[in-house]
């Protein structure tokens, strides 16, 4: 598996542990949400209780005086019957009793033995055979209730009632599962409402992340519209941070790939004319002595590997400027691979191919394929013996690459070379189409060595055309590096007809639409910067 299959399954394995910005702000709006409701539910809860109690030990305690009053007018020191008879006989009353001290004995008396003078707590009385009233809320049975007592001064006794509060527990249990019910859906509502608007509030951020990304693929005349942002305060000086930051990146790049090009095409002139000396002195090598002959051989090397430098710096140039443009042609897949192959390697490299790209015209640039093929080819001559053999595929995304958001009808073509050298180490894949590269040989100065440039070049031409490029282990398990380009399916058609509508200046940077993968061009010096809105 390459760096580059790998970093999706990484970047997805990310996602799974860390939520998106926009998730996260669903989440804290969700968890601001449930707060709120939460304490709100407690507050009404706690408010309406008190509230409901407060009212009926308030209405009760007025009714336990009238009642308190009619037994100590009704009852002296009577017999306990009487006393259940004047009880029973109580209007509005609770659950009354009645303590009575008598001659020798105290008459105890309860309309009801489970709501009777045992259940109502021994702090209670005590505080009423002392002569103050109390209410005291204690459960009985399972069952909530509010007892109240009040002294009966003439007869020295105590009245008690005792009130059950059952109906008032089944309204908050209900109240309280009706504010559980609208906290969970307040929340989810919430965090919906939230991942919803977060489209709005991220929009500008994600303008920034477009733009960034087509920084990043070489269109350095990206701005974003200022205009756009001037009245906030917050996104204002970030905008004109980005496009100060890309206009001095822009204006580096620039200035470093007018150097290397001058440098490049003074070069030139001098090379042609060593090479050409150099050329006359081979003609008559010969005649020199076996000394200035080894000497002669040498500089001729050295000075092919200087003028392949030279000349790919200059095309590197062209790159870095945005100086490039595509040529697309139809082409005939497997075939032209196939005859490109067998003229670049006399046809000692065999080719296969897909069965399904048999016949299949396509559109691409044959002059920077051909290149591509050139150094892949060259770089497994240089380091690997040669290759072994050159396959053409079609790619279909399988459902890793349409989970990462790729088009499931956005096919590709790879053209891989295979050689049974010793391989890419892993370390080395990622870098290994840097600019002057050349992994393990890189400290060598070998005369069949290249200059570190030809991978760098194939990367080019494969990001003009939409493609990758990257190494991986050879699908066999041999010994090997099994070096891919992969490029886009474009149809000659759609191609045509996008060429037909373009005008002259936006041919050159052709972008296809529809179902095709679009080919992103670097800009031309004299374009203007373009403004991502």
């Amino acid at each position: 598996m390459t760096d580059a299959a790998s970093a999706p399954a990484d970047a997805r394995l990310r996602r799974g542990i860390h939520p998106g910005l926009r998730a996260r702000i669903a989440i804290s709006v969700a968890l601001v949400t449930l707060l709120a409701s939460v304490a709100v539910s407690i507050t009404t809860l706690t408010v309406t209780r008190r509230t409901l109690i407060d009212q009926r030990e308030e209405s009760v305690s007025r009714r336990v005086l009238a009642n308190a009053r009619t037994v100590e007018g009704s009852v002296g020191r009577a017999p306990t019957q009487d006393v259940q008879s004047v009880l029973s006989s109580l209007p509005d009353a609770g659950k009354p009793s009645v303590i009575l001290p008598g001659d020798g004995r105290t008459v105890v008396a309860s309309l009801d033995t489970r709501f009777g003078v045992d259940s109502i707590p021994r702090a209670l009385r005590d505080q009423v055979a002392a002569g103050d009233s109390g209410i005291m809320r204690v459960v009985v049975d399972g069952q909530p209730v509010v007892a109240i007592g009040v002294p009966l001064s003439q007869t020295g006794g105590s009245y008690f009632e005792v009130y059950r509060l059952d109906d008032i527990d089944a309204g908050l249990r209900t109240l309280g599962f009706t504010l559980v019910l609208a906290t969970a859906l307040s929340t989810v509502a919430a965090g919906a409402i939230g991942y919803w608007a977060s489209r709005y509030t991220l929009r500008p951020l994600t303008r920034i992340g477009e733009a960034t990304e087509a920084v990043a693929l070489g269109q350095l005349d990206t701005r974003l519209d200022y205009d756009e942002y001037v009245h906030d305060s917050d996104l204002a000086p970030l905008v004109t941070n980005f496009n100060s930051m890309v206009a001095s990146l822009q204006e580096r790049i620039d200035r470093d790939a007018r150097f290397a090009s001058d440098v490049s095409h003074e070069l030139r002139s001098p090379l042609t004319t060593i090479n050409a000396a150099i050329q006359v002195l081979s003609n008559n090598q010969d005649q020199m002595p076996e000394r200035s002959q080894q000497a002669l051989e040498l500089l001729g090397k050295d000075m092919a590997r200087f003028t392949q430098l030279v000349e790919d710096l200059l095309e590197i140039s062209r790159f870095d400027a945005g100086a490039v443009r595509l040529e697309l042609d139809g082409v005939a897949i497997v075939p032209w691979v196939r005859t490109t192959v067998s003229n670049l390697t006399d046809g000692t490299v065999e080719v296969s191919s897909d069965p399904r790209l048999d016949g299949l015209v396509l559109a691409c640039d044959k002059r920077r394929v051909t290149r591509i093929l050139a150094n892949y080819l060259d770089n497994a001559e240089k380091y690997a013996d040669g290759a072994t053999g050159v396959f053409i595929d079609r790619h279909d995304p399988g459902p890793d690459e349409i989970s990462d958001g790729v088009d499931p009808d956005e096919l590709t073509v790879r053209i891989a070379v295979e050689d049974r050298g010793a391989g890419v180490p892993e370390f080395e894949r990622a870098r290994i189409f840097d600019r002057f590269n050349r992994g393990d040989q890189g400290g060598s100065r070998g005369s069949d060595l290249g200059v570190g440039l030809g991978l760098a070049l194939v990367a080019e031409h494969a990001r003009l055309q939409g493609g990758q490029v990257w190494v991986e282990d050879r699908d066999d398990g041999g010994q090997g590096a099994r070096f891919v380009v992969e490029l886009p399916l474009l149809a000659v058609d759609q191609v045509e007809e996008d060429l037909s509508e373009a005008t002259p200046e936006a041919a050159g940077a052709l972008t296809l639409t529809g179902e095709h993968r679009a080919i992103g061009l670097g800009a031309l010096p004299d374009d203007p910067p373009r403004v991502v809105s």
